[in-house]
């Protein structure tokens, strides 16, 4: 095999041995066979054991429950517990795939008018917090909501329930859309133009093109964010319990809450666990085999904006409706809330106090991830044995749990063995991670597929340490995957309410907590400023991120 374009002319003084008989460059034997990572093994290995203590915290209660679990898993309502959660997964993560794809290609690839702003505006709805975009879809297109006061001089006294299975597949589209957005969107920045280019030289329409050339180097991406919407659904508690549809995480909730049996809610708590398996496998199979990045020479050239022509109108409407949904009405409905409704302040709040704390534990808990994602990215992508895949797909069990049971399960692990963790910030930062690190390893997972190996081995032959080849090459040509792991995990964390509840230390609070107490007092006055404030700070936060976006395209 020829090296001519791997390593310099010098690259025989320092590596004897490495021409043939002919003259030509050769690779290694030691080269040549498959490269082990045993220290990345190691590490991944020790991150994905303490992503298991949910689990073995899940186990130990179903033991303790024994013979009753089972006849609990078999009664008529909780397989009626089990269709309702498998209905709105499929529901949500094919409606989501489908608006984050298009969303994603029109703010990526077309001429759409400030599709910078629309970029920023469509990936807000994520950082919305589920309850409360559900109350505000609510108050908005309820039964006796706003828009039935708009009509009611027409003779329109009461509008079709939302309530139920299309309340909550509404809701939870509106905010899970992003998540397929972002890793999909990184993947089209990444994409090298000159493939669709020669598709089109060769007689295809836009149509075939897209479906033959541009889906399969986006296929990755898209299968992590399908990931994260189904595994985010089968854990979303805040939009179900406003809907009032009966799924697993309204269904735990009610048995730790109501009842206080934790053995009933640790047996759907596995079920859920068991739910989230086909999903990895289906994940697993629509990846395998991949590979997008560049096999020739030269440089990738800057993806060219695609003329919308006629289009453009349809393409405006469709933006326009999709942030008209998932941001105006929530941003609407709370300054109504503020405007109308007298505020009851009992004690002075500092909000900036609380925009700091917020921020300050969203970054660490992005840039914890962000580290701990990349041997997990490398693992699944450099090294896809049957051990390294199932390392991957172990760590995305945790964002398929509820955050009242991996809280519940760091509670009891801290008290009963590390006391001295219990109600700390490193703890809670584990808290995070159990739940949100899947986000920053798909969107890794699918920037290091882009990568050619090649430029690794290169590095690796010229002497480069493994260590010295993750700063120097990796991170630095997967910044937009790892990047767009970050924005995930940050916003993510802003509006993470349970784990904050029951793991941050005495006296921490963040702009969600603020949100909780304002709904849980009925008093939405009081959670209208710190909503909007979340929202605000999530914007300087996506423009902050997304702003190296335009030295991708042109």
């Amino acid at each position: 095999m020829q090296l001519s374009r791997l390593v310099p002319y010098s690259a025989p003084r320092l590596f004897p041995g490495w021409r043939d008989g002919t003259g030509s460059l050769t690779i290694p034997r030691w080269l040549r066979q498959p490269r082990h990572f045993p220290l990345l093994t190691f590490i991944s290995t020790l991150i994905v054991l303490a992503l298991l203590v949910p689990v073995a915290y899940l186990g130990l209660r179903v033991v303790e429950g024994g013979r009753d679990s089972v006849e609990y898993l078999l009664r008529a309502r909780t397989l009626g517990i089990i269709a309702n959660s498998l209905l709105l997964v499929v529901s949500v993560t094919l409606s989501a795939a489908a608006v984050g794809t298009a969303f994603a290609w029109l703010t990526a690839r077309t001429d759409l008018p400030f599709r910078r702003v629309w970029l920023v505006l469509g990936l807000l709805p994520m950082v919305i917090p589920s309850y409360l975009g559900a109350a505000a879809l609510l108050a908005a297109f309820g039964p006796r909501g706003l828009l039935r006061d708009v009509l009611a001089p027409f003779g329109v006294d009461a509008l079709p329930s939302i309530y139920g299975f299309f309340g909550a597949w509404l809701a939870i589209t509106l905010f899970t859309y992003p998540y397929v957005a972002l890793p999909v969107r990184a993947a089209l920045l990444n994409a090298d133009p000159a493939l669709e280019e020669a598709a089109r030289g060769l007689g295809l329409n836009r149509w075939r093109v897209f479906r033959q050339v541009t889906l399969p180097q986006i296929r990755p991406a898209l299968a992590a964010g399908m990931l994260l919407t189904a595994l985010y659904t089968l854990s979303e508690f805040g939009a179900v319990s406003m809907m009032r549809f009966n799924t697993f995480t309204r269904a735990i909730d009610l048995s730790y809450r109501a009842s206080f049996n934790r053995e009933q809610a640790a047996v759907l708590a596995f079920a859920l666990i068991a739910l989230t398996l086909p999903l990895l496998a289906l994940e697993r199979r629509m990846t395998a085999q991949t590979r997008n990045y560049r096999v020739g020479t030269g440089v990738r050239r800057l993806c060219v904006p695609i003329a919308l022509g006629h289009w453009r109108s349809a393409a405006l409407a469709f933006c326009g409706g999709l942030i008209g949904l998932g941001v105006i009405v929530p941003v609407g409905v709370m300054f109504m809330w503020l405007v109308t409704r007298a505020p009851v302040e009992t004690m002075p709040v500092h909000f900036g106090s609380l925009v700091g704390s917020t921020v300050g534990v969203s970054l660490t808990a992005a840039v914890v991830m962000a580290v701990l994602a990349l041997p997990l990215g490398l693992i699944g992508t450099r090294k896809p044995t049957r051990f390294g895949r199932l390392l991957v797909g172990t760590s995305y069990l945790g964002n398929a749990l509820p955050g009242i049971v991996i809280g519940l399960a760091l509670v009891y692990f801290a008290a009963n063995h590390l006391p001295a963790f219990y109600q700390t910030f490193p703890l809670l930062i584990m808290g995070y991670t159990l739940r949100f690190l899947p986000l920053s390893v798909g969107a890794t997972q699918s920037a290091l597929t882009q990568i050619n190996p090649c430029l690794e081995e290169a590095a690796r032959g010229l002497g480069c340490r493994p260590w010295q080849v993750a700063v120097r090459i990796t991170a630095p040509l997967a910044r937009a995957g790892l990047l767009a792991g970050m924005a995930l995990v940050f916003l993510n964390v802003m509006k993470e309410l349970p784990t904050t509840l029951m793991l941050s230390p005495i006296g921490f609070r963040t702009l969600a907590t603020r949100i909780w107490t304002g709904y849980s007092d009925g008093l939405y006055a009081l959670l209208a400023k710190p909503g909007l404030l979340l929202m605000g700070v999530s914007v300087l936060a996506l423009v902050i991120i997304l702003w190296r976006d335009q030295q991708t395209t042109r």
